[in-house]
């Protein structure tokens, strides 16, 4: 029996990965034509395909660590590393603006590509310095400034989820420290750092990472105020409440021991997803439901995404792999080892024999045609062809490739 608990206030839009546009990248007509990403630096075996959005002018944009940054536009990829103005070769997350400006979040801060200028020989990076505050808690890793993620809300301020807190950006080069939480002098307390953001459909924001501090979420319609009164955890009149990880993911009388979470997505159904590595976990407003490994899905869970037809998507770290529930069936909770999937197959799990050779997952990305695009570990970009129904063949073919 899966733990769904009642809960009272909360809900993101995380990093903005798919952009509506026309399609640059048409697919080739023999898999065997096709240009591949290569990784130019480091050990072949290490290394993460980390991010990934499809521009408004069709482009795909691939952030790695250690390989710097890829721009695919159908025919070729362009590799952007620090000699062209980046201020770090390890991409960890990446949004386009509502003007169309890419911005690039590194180990060493943020990048700002303007969409105006053109490629060229040129350096087209700015780098931007987030003022930080000062009396920061200890950090054992001080000498990073890495930047998780960041999402642009409907109102069009700009969130950056760093190694060194949470802040703001409306223009002008004014960042602002955003409290989470006045008793960790606004961040979630050492090294317990908010990961990932998300803007749900009312314009709730939510923050999460790995710690023990569960997640927050933040009510844009109310004035910021941090609540941390243990005896009124659903804080009502006040703008950031904590949901603690006790209250939300926990099978039986035992907490889970991976008692954190990152926030994902909404789906279309106004459901929203977290994950960590123990499993998925779905709010639909009231109840939170977990889903794990014996459900068929991922354990690890380190992305998830909703494709055009509501199908979802799971990707998972430490070779667990990449699952995809058919929204048309309805997601069967069962503990059967014999009936993972569930009566009418509704999750369907891809591993090596479908082309996926590398089943440690880190970035999942939609294009504007349906293709559905995954980094992997080692550096590894794969692409699953949508004109291809499942069981033709391998239907993942890679698109990345190690020239030292």
């Amino acid at each position: 029996m899966r733990y769904a608990h009642f809960f009272t206030s909360l809900t993101i839009l995380i990093f903005a990965t798919t952009c509506s546009g026309q399609v640059k990248n048409d697919l080739p007509k023999e898999k065997s034509e096709h240009p591949k990403l290569i990784k130019t630096i480091g050990n072949p075996r290490y290394g993460n395909v980390q991010c990934s959005l499809q521009d408004k002018a069709g482009n795909l944009w691939f952030g790695t660590t250690q390989n710097g940054l890829y721009k695919y536009d159908g025919k070729s990829f362009r590799q952007f590393l620090v000699a062209d103005g980046l201020n770090s070769n390890n991409i960890s997350s990446i949004l386009e603006d509502k003007d169309g400006n890419i911005w690039i979040g590194t180990d060493a801060g943020v990048c700002f590509y303007d969409a105006r200028l053109q490629d060229g020989r040129a350096k087209t990076f700015t780098k931007i310095q987030i003022p930080l505050r000062k009396n920061l808690p200890p950090n054992k890793f001080r000498n990073t400034h890495e930047v998780f993620s960041i999402m642009q809300s409907k109102s069009g301020t700009l969130w950056f989820a760093t190694i060194d807190g949470v802040y703001t950006y409306v223009g002008q080069g004014s960042f602002t420290p955003f409290i989470i939480d006045e008793s960790a002098m606004g961040y979630m307390s050492s090294n317990n750092n908010a990961e990932r953001i998300l803007e749900d459909k009312a314009g709730n924001i939510w923050f999460g990472g790995r710690g023990t501090h569960g997640v927050y979420r933040y009510d844009a319609r109310l004035p910021l105020r941090a609540g941390s009164d243990e005896n009124d955890k659903v804080a009502q009149g006040k703008s950031v409440t904590n949901i603690p990880l006790e209250d939300l993911f926990q099978d039986g009388p035992k907490p889970k021991a991976h008692n954190w979470a990152w926030p994902q997505l909404q789906d279309k159904n106004g459901n929203i997803w977290f994950s960590n590595w123990g499993g998925v976990y779905r709010y639909d407003g009231k109840t939170f439901t977990s889903f794990t490994k014996s459900d068929g899905l991922p354990g690890c869970v380190t992305r998830i995404i909703e494709d055009k037809k509501g199908n979802l998507w799971f990707g998972g770290d430490a070779s667990t792999g990449l699952s995809r529930y058919d929204a048309r069936l309805p997601l069967r909770v069962g503990s059967d080892e014999n009936d993972k999937v569930g009566q009418g197959m509704s999750i369907t799990h891809f591993t090596a024999e479908d082309g996926l050779l590398n089943n440690s997952i880190w970035s999942i990305l939609e294009d504007t045609s349906g293709n559905i695009w995954v980094g992997t570990r080692e550096t590894g970009l794969y692409l699953y062809d949508a004109r291809l129904p499942d069981g033709q063949g391998k239907t993942f073919t890679t698109y990345s490739e190690y020239k030292p």
